[in-house]
């Protein structure tokens, strides 16, 4: 049978996203008779939690600046031989734009490169999303100086360049990112003059079931903290970041302790000298590309059943693109996911005992995010530290007072009518750095826009899409 016979009966599956999940289904599916087609758009595998130095800096021990590197190791190898095989195509520097779905199965539409302007199509009997999460912003005065960063920005500088964005930082927001941030920088060196976190510690006590149920992340955190113990960073609970000063960039930052319902306590501020500030608020899903599908979301999330099956026929989702909860449980997601799309595809009943381990650990860790989700909050009235010359909408400099007064004075009541007052949303970003924003200063509900196409593309690409016959 030459290559392009055996191609045509041996069932194909487009996984989008090289993290975690990607990885532990592309894994899975390939182990069990899948030819995959693993796209993602970073230029290694590994994604955020397993972001790799660029080979050019030729790192001695990238495994310093990681934990589970067993694990990553195993997903590294086992990518390798189904590379070698022929049972994997990596595509790296892909950026997926739009998955198209048709009587024959899919179409992922990507962009190659940092230009962004080859057109590639790979074509699937099924996909699976493995899209991952981006981070919440939330604006504050001074939040555009440069200096300011998001916690996962300074992480990604730390791992994948090996460089800081300064020699004094402040950590702060809420989250349990902020914990491996700080002690990151502290180990690289940089003297990491505060640990800000808004959450009130007290709600760990209404929570302890849920938390003693997975005692290894308790142990993990309690490792983190003895890392800032010896590296003496000030821990500082209840307390958010008010405002961040400096004429040409970030100088110092102000912060303030919070009250039992969220806001600033009266005389309370303090001024922290700093040129970093790696600030965070949680995390929220990738959905575009599920979106465009057509797959249910269940509020941020994709909805998926215990095989991790979307509502489309066909496509599969994993990671946090189902909700937010971590590498191990993107991993627990990822393995099921290869393993239902192998045995689907290849018109065979699932045997969920082939993942019961897997599906134990999803609901163990999906309970115990639960209850981080309810403790890692942002404060209740964050929006009155945004006076109105606080710019919310980078892309299009829209402030504070613009959106108010599409609320108050135009009527506004939804961040739709709030865009086309304002341009808040309209720019490069689509409003995936400022909806929560602006949601939160309107006073409704964040919905995720449905869009056409998950990123912005060159009207040349569109005019020629689905010329391509090869997959």
């Amino acid at each position: 049978m030459t290559e392009r016979a055996r191609e045509a009966v041996v069932p194909h599956l487009a996984v989008i996203g090289a993290g975690p999940a990607g990885l532990a289904a592309t894994v899975a599916a390939a182990a069990h008779g899948v030819r995959v087609t693993l796209l993602d758009s970073a230029a290694e595998a590994g994604g955020q939690f397993y972001r790799q130095p660029a080979s050019e800096l030729r790192a001695a021990r990238p495994q310093a600046l990681h934990h589970r590197w067993r694990t990553w190791e195993r997903l590294r190898d086992g990518l390798r031989t189904g590379v070698k095989t022929g049972a994997v195509t990596h595509l790296t520097d892909h950026h997926v734009w739009f998955v198209e779905r048709h009587d024959k199965g899919f179409t992922v539409h990507a962009l190659l490169g940092p230009e962004q302007v080859d057109p590639v199509e790979v074509r699937a009997d099924a996909v699976l999303l493995a899209t991952g999460g981006y981070e919440k912003v939330l604006p504050f005065p001074g939040w555009t100086l440069p200096g300011v960063v998001t916690a996962g920005g300074a992480q990604a500088l730390l791992k994948g360049a090996l460089v800081v964005s300064g020699r004094t930082a402040v950590v702060a927001g809420t989250g349990p990112l902020l914990l491996p941030v700080a002690t990151g920088l502290a180990a690289a060196g940089v003297e990491v003059a505060a640990l800000v976190e808004s959450a009130d510690p007290r709600a760990f006590v209404r929570r302890t079931r849920a938390l003693a149920a997975q005692p290894a992340k308790v142990a993990e955190g309690a490792r983190y903290a003895a890392r800032l113990l010896r590296s003496r960073v000030r821990l500082l609970v209840g307390h958010a970041v008010v405002e961040a000063h400096g004429s040409e960039r970030l100088e110092a930052v102000t912060v303030a302790a919070l009250d039992v319902g969220g806001r600033v306590r009266p005389g309370t501020g303090r001024r922290i000298p700093c040129d970093t500030l790696a600030v965070g608020h949680g995390m929220l899903p990738h959905t575009d590309l599920a979106e465009t599908l057509g797959c249910r979301l269940d509020g941020p999330n994709v909805h998926v059943d215990d095989e991790q099956r979307t509502g489309v026929p066909g496509v599969w989702a994993a990671g946090e693109t189902t909700g937010i909860g971590g590498a191990a449980l993107s991993l627990a997601e990822g393995h099921i996911a290869g393993r239902s799309v192998a045995a689907r595809l290849h018109d065979t009943a699932p045997d969920p005992r082939t993942w019961a381990a897997a599906a134990k650990a999803r609901t163990r860790l999906r309970a115990f995010f639960a209850a981080l989700d309810g403790v890692y909050a942002p404060p209740a009235h964050w929006t009155e530290q945004v006076t109105d010359d606080t710019v919310v909408c980078r892309c299009e400099e829209v402030t504070g007072g613009a959106i108010r007064e599409a609320v108050t004075e135009l009527g506004a009541g939804d961040l739709r009518t709030v865009k086309l007052l304002t341009r808040a949303g309209m720019g490069w970003c689509q409003g995936r750095m400022c909806g929560p924003a602006v949601a939160g200063l309107a006073g409704c509900e964040f919905t995720p826009s449905r869009r056409p196409f998950a990123r912005p593309v060159p009207l040349g690409v569109l005019a020629h899409a689905g010329e391509s016959e090869e997959d």
